[in-house]
């Protein structure tokens, strides 16, 4: 899936450098390398895996060293589930040494795009149910509070209610876990394929609301939400009382803010403004490669929080 190969290839870009003077302590030095940011963000923004490896190098711990650097206090990572457990722990040492917090991960089973809870057949329930297991586990290791769940593609075969209802009942199971482990599974609503199950905010609302679990959220993907239903601001105020994450692209491209048609400094303003607490995942590809680009992305990120 495209969404998939994104994941996994971290693409690299960005529109302009920075106008910082020395160099960041983690990155290799360069005429284009950054200096420490002075100041925190107005909001807790995560880069992902790969988006500054050119500035920071291939380790993944070198790249959260140099986030820190820039004013990030949060990462995500959606494969964190499949990565070594050796490096996992690593990963959770470093974080708390950084004071950094751990955005989601993805409760993935396999396949999760085509497993689907819909059908609700018990082979599709048991893998989720075990992945929610393993999960709690990964969590205690890198101390994280969230992790994306999406339940799969239609059963064309069934209505569209017994289909809900299945997803409730799946969730349901899985909220009971998580809740012990302190985990909070955020369902994420995707325009990647019309194939997909959950597709807006209202749906999972409704969703939420009938599992009616501390452990069963909203991602609100502003990018996906943009693509399948507009209206970001009134919306997310509709569906506030069950966002429990919210990740950045901007569109058309899925790239940094400023890159495309939303209005980033308007939302990012209306979520600090609600009170928003949680982290923002920068679930997105960079506009151009490089360092340049890189450095492109931060500067988007001071432009798009400079709200205040």
């Amino acid at each position: 899936m495209e969404r998939r190969k994104f994941l996994q290839q971290g693409t690299l870009a960005g529109i302009s450098a920075l106008s910082f003077s020395g160099f960041s302590a983690s990155a290799k030095p360069s005429d284009t390398a950054p200096a420490k940011a002075e100041k925190m963000f107005n909001l807790d923004y995560a880069p992902h895996a790969g988006m500054f490896k050119n500035s920071a190098g291939d380790d993944f711990l070198d790249q959260i060293r140099f986030m820190h650097d820039q004013g990030f206090r949060s990462i995500e990572d959606n494969g964190m589930l499949g990565r070594d457990t050796s490096l996992q722990n690593r990963i959770g040492e470093l974080l708390a040494k950084l004071n950094m917090r751990m955005g989601v991960f993805v409760i993935d089973g396999g396949d999760n795009w085509k497993i689907s809870l819909t059908t609700g057949k018990k082979e599709f329930l048991d893998v989720f149910l075990k992945t929610c297991e393993r999960s709690v586990e990964l969590a205690k290791r890198i101390n994280a509070k969230w992790a994306t769940a999406v339940p799969g593609f239609f059963e064309r075969k069934l209505p569209i209610g017994i289909q809900t209802g299945n997803v409730i009942d799946a969730l349901r199971r899985g909220s009971e876990i998580l809740e012990k482990g302190g985990l909070t599974m955020v369902l994420e609503p995707l325009s990647d394929t019309p194939e997909l199950f959950l597709r807006t905010s209202d749906q999972t609302y409704a969703i939420c609301r009938a599992v009616n679990s501390p452990s069963c959220k909203i991602l609100f993907d502003i990018y996906h939400m943009q693509r399948n239903e507009g209206h970001i601001i009134s919306n997310i105020d509709a569906c506030w009382s069950e966002i429990g994450y919210v990740q950045i692209g901007d569109n058309p491209g899925r790239k940094e803010p400023g890159t495309g048609e939303v209005n980033y400094k308007s939302i990012f303003k209306h979520l600090y403004n609600k009170g928003y607490k949680g982290v923002l995942g920068m679930e997105h590809g960079n506009s151009k490669p490089g360092k340049e680009g890189e450095l492109a992305v931060i500067k988007a990120y001071r432009d798009a929080d400079s709200f205040l």
